[in-house]
């Protein structure tokens, strides 16, 4: 393929309006490797991480083949967790927004089924949602795949590691077996090769590695005691201030631990794992994507469906027993032509996995030295935001842009101090700059948003 503009594609003319309108000109790699494909019918499987915009690849591949005549459900997209089922389902509202009367559905746990129930009876063109979820609705006799045309495996190699296998198997043996079906996957394990041979015809490969610019992530590895990791972790935080830093740990234990620590020594630090509701986990991940909250601790599994794109710093707690765990989870910084920082720390009983880290890489990752490091003045970061939560969402027909119209109208809050808005079904996040925070829930609380009022609260 010579050119990489959507233009040179045969697609339909208000989808390249539309792609023109979200600033879409040049396609990413994945997008350049596998559209073409994806336009023509062929199953794909393709090795692509959160970041390189492989949802917009599959996303104007099926809605291309979409007849919005028909109610049935056409195409089933299958993510490992709600927040890239979230992501996805609104990425492909953005892409398909001047498409005539296309219903995109996102079903997932951790919500009410009625609403989603009463959604079903009324059609959707494209579900999104998570295996478990699914399958229920599938056994209920709500969710009719016999019609599907698409069925997009996202981030499989996820869904595997949670152990959907089962369930993905039971969802397949409901959609027809003449269909497309493409498979994309941060890594590619014996487990993905068996999946495709059991699901795909003939597909064609498509690898496309993650590039970063030369020098874009400096990688700074300090070998510590396993008793100092924590004190070291902090020394290293409380250097660099980051406004944004993803530490990964190898267990939830260990994740819970961790935070539990930083807490104690003033750090504005919140954890994911598999413990927390649904709801609890939307906040932690809306209140680090908005920079309320400057560290987040996570585990690989948990930390799937975030996507920051300035995330200036990720620091390997714990070394991964797997480097291609390792070249994932440092790729999350450095994005998009910026400047990125992946700090990893070792005890010298880890050599062996080092030595494979350092294989994959191509390079040695530098020594550093704690003792050299110096602690910066003032303390811990103080987040430059703070988030409020709105009581009402998108089942209380509430958009980002009425939020912000009601804080720049008659709260008076300039535009510039209103940072990231997140409207889920029945709850909105918004963020404020800090000075003005009390000045917005003022306003918010006591001023109707859509014709009525809602509670408003700040979340500490």
């Amino acid at each position: 393929m010579t050119t990489a503009a959507f233009s040179s594609l045969h697609l339909k003319i208000h989808m390249l309006k539309n792609l023109a309108s979200l600033g879409y000109a040049e396609m990413t790699p994945i997008q350049a490797h596998s559209l073409p494909l994806i336009l023509a019918g062929k199953d794909v499987i393709a090795k692509a991480k959160t970041g390189s915009g492989k949802t917009a690849a599959f996303g104007i591949g099926l809605l291309s083949r979409l007849e919005s005549t028909s109610s049935h459900v056409q195409a089933l997209v299958l993510c490992p967790t709600r927040e890239l089922a979230d992501q996805v389902g609104k990425e492909l509202r953005r892409l398909a927004r001047f498409t005539d009367n296309i219903k995109v559905l996102t079903l997932c746990g951790g919500v009410p089924f009625g609403p989603q129930l009463g959604s079903l009876e009324h059609g959707a063109h494209i579900v999104v949602g998570t295996p478990g979820r699914l399958l229920d609705h599938l056994r209920r006799g709500s969710l009719d795949l016999k019609g599907l045309q698409t069925l997009v495996l996202d981030e499989a190699d996820r869904m595997l590691d949670m152990g959907f296998q089962e369930d993905i198997g039971a969802l397949i043996a409901a959609t027809p077996k003449k269909r497309q079906t493409l498979l994309f996957s941060a890594t590619y394990p014996e487990a993905i090769a068996a999946m495709s041979g059991a699901i795909q015809h003939e597909p064609v490969e498509v690898s496309v590695d993650e590039v970063h610019d030369a020098g874009a992530i400096e990688q700074v590895l300090f070998v510590v005691a396993k008793e100092e990791r924590t004190a070291a972790l902090a020394r290293i935080l409380a250097h660099y201030r980051s406004e944004s830093t993803l530490v990964f740990c190898n267990t939830k234990i260990e994740c819970q631990e961790v935070a539990a620590a930083l807490v104690k020594l003033g750090f504005a630090v919140l954890a994911i794992h598999g413990d927390l509701e649904q709801r609890e986990r939307d906040q932690v991940l809306v209140r680090f994507a908005n920079k309320s909250m400057s560290v987040l601790v996570a585990t690989d599994v948990a930390a799937r469906g975030l996507d920051i794109k300035e995330l200036a710093a990720v620091v390997n707690f714990e070394l991964s027993p797997d480097p291609e765990i390792h070249i994932h989870r440092i790729g999350r910084t450095g994005r998009a032509g910026g400047e990125g920082l992946a700090i990893s720390l070792m005890t010298s009983q880890e050599n062996r996995r080092l030595q494979a880290i350092e294989t994959a890489l191509g390079n040695p990752i530098p020594r550093g030295e704690l003792a050299a490091m110096t602690i910066a003045p003032g303390g811990p970061l103080v987040p430059p935001m703070v988030t409020l939560c709105i009581d009402g969402g998108r089942k209380n027909k509430m958009r980002p842009g009425d939020i912000l119209g009601a804080l720049t109208g008659a709260g008076g809050i300039a535009a510039s101090e209103v940072g990231k808005i997140d409207v889920f079904d029945f709850h909105a996040y918004v963020a404020i700059v800090r000075a003005s925070v009390d000045q917005a829930l003022s306003c918010l609380s006591g001023n109707k948003i859509k014709g009525r009022f809602f509670k408003v609260r700040k979340l500490n």
